[in-house]
């Protein structure tokens, strides 16, 4: 079997590094906000670039609670990408605005030339989302922002390490980040983060996550959240942050093996010069994707689809209408191949001999 991602080979092989920190852990009876989720904190931050990071208890309550503290509220518009995944939009409106879609471009991320035309005089924000670790067009969002007055908060949910020029995501708006344990970087649980360089914005984070305290304890300022990163994840973040450029290196090895034995079998995922894609999810398109996929999966190989449907085709958002043909089309072509930082060669070339039989199959 040959899986989409396999968190056993990463834990064997930072056992005795993770251990010992969560062991730390229990023995200090300290399990909540403690001083792994601040050291961490201070350690993401300067990895990120930013002057804070503020731990959350995922990654769907870090654009929440992003939005909040950038005071958006009821009936406010936030525009976002229609190819995203629903916590995107259900943070949108669990912080009480309007989420306005528009669709994707050929590298999987917002199609930035069709912003304009969705901004209102209830625009409040703009949530790019950085799909499968390939950052979005950065420079063309800050000055839309600029130019409207508007907030930026970055869905950096997959795009951890993942660099605009020479400046790391998440520390060009607010970013928010989830440390599900499937990420790049990711915990033994859920787990969140948001970065930003405001001061005032971290004061206000900080108590949204904590029931809208800030000194005094049981006495709320505002309403907020019961949204902490637990320190055991904290401890264990810290372990794996140090690891992170390493296994980032390797997945964009996969990736450019991939490309290698893939090009012209199937559509491999395009890059942007400029941008360090990580490779959260290495995501081909391909004709009769789900009959391949059925095919691959007979011969031991697990894949995925990220995603299925679109926003609007979702029931949960369907009064949101609109038309979004590329996202809608790559909906029914797109398919994630296994790769995580311990995938081995002949996984690669085994996976990609799988996908080229089926393809020449049918050619």
């Amino acid at each position: 079997m040959i899986p989409l991602f396999d968190l056993k080979r990463q834990y064997k092989g930072i056992r005795n590094e993770v251990e010992p920190a969560m062991n730390s852990v229990m023995e200090s009876g300290c399990f909540i906000l403690g001083e792994n989720v601040s050291v961490f904190e201070e350690e993401f931050a300067r990895y990120i670039g930013t002057r804070h990071c503020i731990g959350v208890a995922s990654g769907t309550d870090a654009l929440m609670i992003a939005l909040r503290a950038i005071g958006v509220e009821r009936g406010d518009e936030v525009i976002t990408a229609a190819n995203t995944a629903s916590p995107t939009v259900m943070a949108i409106v669990n912080a009480g605005a309007v989420p306005v879609l528009v669709d994707c471009d050929r590298y999987f991320n917002i199609n930035v030339s069709q912003i304009g035309k969705m901004i209102t005089k209830r625009t409040k924000a703009i949530v790019p989302v950085h799909l499968y670790g390939q950052p979005c067009d950065m420079r063309e969002l800050q000055e839309i922002v600029e130019k409207h007055a508007l907030s930026l908060v970055e869905d950096a949910c997959q795009a951890h390490g993942a660099s605009y020029g020479s400046r790391n995501v998440g520390s060009f708006g607010v970013g928010c980040f989830s440390f599900y344990p499937s990420k790049n970087l990711g915990c033994y649980g859920d787990g969140g983060a948001i970065t930003t360089d405001d001061d005032e914005l971290a004061e206000k984070m900080k108590m949204l996550r904590f029931y809208g305290q800030k000194a005094a304890v049981y006495h709320s300022l505002t309403e907020g959240y019961n949204s902490r990163l637990d320190e055991i994840h904290a401890a264990v973040l810290r372990v794996k942050l140090r690891h992170l450029d390493s296994w980032n290196d390797e997945r964009r090895k996969h990736a450019k093996r991939y490309d290698e034995l893939l090009g012209g079998i199937v559509e491999t995922p395009l890059r942007k010069e400029g941008r360090k894609h990580i490779y959260h999810l290495y995501v081909v398109m391909a004709e009769r994707r789900d009959e391949l996929r059925e095919y691959i999966k007979s011969n031991g190989i697990g894949t995925g689809v990220h995603y299925p449907y679109p926003i609007h085709r979702q029931e949960a958002f369907r009064s949101l209408g609109g038309s979004f043909p590329v996202s809608e089309a790559d909906a029914s072509s797109i398919l994630s191949l296994p790769m995580f930082p311990e995938l081995r060669g002949e996984e690669i070339e085994e996976v990609a001999s799988r996908v080229t039989e089926f393809t020449k199959m049918h050619q």
